[in-house]
């Protein structure tokens, strides 16, 4: 009798003593899982934020829109992420607004000066994340404020510009003019330069098509226009034909489309708003100068139309006909149908546009070696069938004040400036 009784005292305390454990077990489950939860998040976040300051910190040109197009940029780019288990509206629980995004001078005081800031800072608090363990912990004891079943997560980032040791140019290439030198190689600030439809062109002064993996492929050029980064000084370009294919990818810069693609999947800048003889007759410094006498209606600079995130019909969105691209700039544009909407409108240059039309040039010697790399803002869209095309000359890609930014590597200690986390 004594020894059953003693078995059954036994057995209840390893019930007990299991319990307990499990108990125990269960409790180090749920805080890994609470703690790792909130690591995902907290992670998704940092993304999400330093993606929203590099994409503002490209935008601070010193320019008066900077501040503008760099809150847009910063938004649309940390917003794109997914945050809490990659929810791609964060499970609603709000995402990246304007006034998470601040600016800083250079001694790293708060600034809302455009032509000041050089520190872009994205900031947010994401609330409502569920923390199971603390949720179950509260039902268990009744003490639900005790135990709080949601905390916040916070990130932050600061970007500026800096050097970049390698750029993102666009496929073309220009040589010095006779006897010039760096930084400006011959060539004057506000100057129209031609892009000339054909191979081996880039001689005299004038810039050609230059394939910057070496190739003399067409279709790689045009794939190149979408986008190729790691160029670095040294490398060897190719001077290939030019095909019409060309021109969509060009035109799709100016929010210029066939029916295959939209603002949606083919980014515009945040103007189309283009620059020919026609409606700026002084052809000089259509940048940020004035138009000259006999220019068009419409005319005003490119940073007067970005700002206003003016179509290339200017307030309109018709490509042919009276009051559109075609009667603004007398450029033919036979096979495009669409014009990404301009002003303030979803779905247009606002909510799809980035930096596009001011670009990168290579910069190459007799050899088709890249020396160093140009500041060049895209003018007009590409016709058809082909004609020349002009870019105008904004200086050297590292100078301090220019409008140039690449999305190359960082760390040079010269060439084209980039976008470069600093906190």
């Amino acid at each position: 009798m004594h020894v059953r009784r003693s078995l059954r005292r036994q057995r209840g305390a390893m019930i007990v003593t299991a319990a307990l454990i499990l108990l125990f077990l269960m409790g180090f489950m749920g805080i890994a899982l609470d703690f790792g939860h909130l690591f995902v998040v907290k992670t998704e976040l940092q993304t999400a934020v330093d993606s929203c300051a590099l994409s503002a910190a490209r935008e601070l040109d010193g320019q008066g829109t900077a501040i503008t197009r760099a809150t847009s940029a910063g938004q649309v780019a940390g917003n794109a992420n997914g945050v809490n288990m990659q929810s791609s509206n964060w499970s609603g629980k709000g995402q990246i607004v304007a006034s998470d995004i601040t600016f800083r001078d250079a001694s790293y005081a708060v600034t809302t000066t455009p032509a000041l800031a050089r520190y872009a800072q994205c900031a947010h608090t994401q609330p409502g994340i569920n923390i199971w363990l603390m949720k179950a912990m509260g039902a268990f004891t009744g003490n639900a404020a005790g135990n709080p079943a949601t905390r916040s997560v916070i990130a932050s980032a600061v970007a500026t510009r800096a050097s970049a040791q390698s750029a993102c140019p666009i496929p073309v290439a220009a040589k010095p003019k006779t006897g010039g030198t760096a930084p400006n190689y011959g060539f004057a600030v506000g100057e129209w330069v031609t892009l000339i439809m054909a191979q081996n062109a880039a001689t005299g002064g004038q810039i050609g098509w230059a394939n910057l993996d070496g190739s003399n492929s067409a279709s790689e050029t045009s794939a190149e226009l979408n986008g190729r980064c790691g160029a670095k000084v040294g490398d060897t370009v190719g001077t290939p034909g030019v095909q019409t294919s060309v021109a969509d990818v060009w035109n799709q810069r100016f929010g210029i489309y066939k029916n295959t693609s939209d603002p949606s999947t083919a980014r515009p800048d945040y103007t189309g708003y283009a620059y020919t003889s026609l409606n700026w007759p002084a052809q000089f410094n259509a940048y940020n100068g004035a138009p000259g006498a006999g220019a068009g209606p419409t005319a005003q600079n490119f940073v007067t139309k970005r700002a206003a995130f003016a179509s290339c019909a200017d307030t309109g969105t018709k490509v042919k006909g009276a009051n559109s691209c075609e009667s603004i700039t007398g450029l033919s544009l036979n096979s495009f149908q669409s014009l990404a909407a301009p002003g303030n409108v979803a779905g247009g240059h606002m909510q799809y546009g980035m930096d596009r039309r001011i670009v990168t040039v290579p910069v190459i010697d007799g050899g088709n070696h890249v020396i160093d790399y140009l500041c060049m803002l895209m003018l007009q869209p590409l016709s058809i069938p082909m004609t020349d095309v002009q870019l105008e000359f904004l200086g050297n890609a590292g100078a301090a004040g220019s409008p140039c930014t690449t999305s190359g590597l960082a760390g040079g200690t010269a060439g084209p400036l980039v976008p470069v986390l600093v906190r």
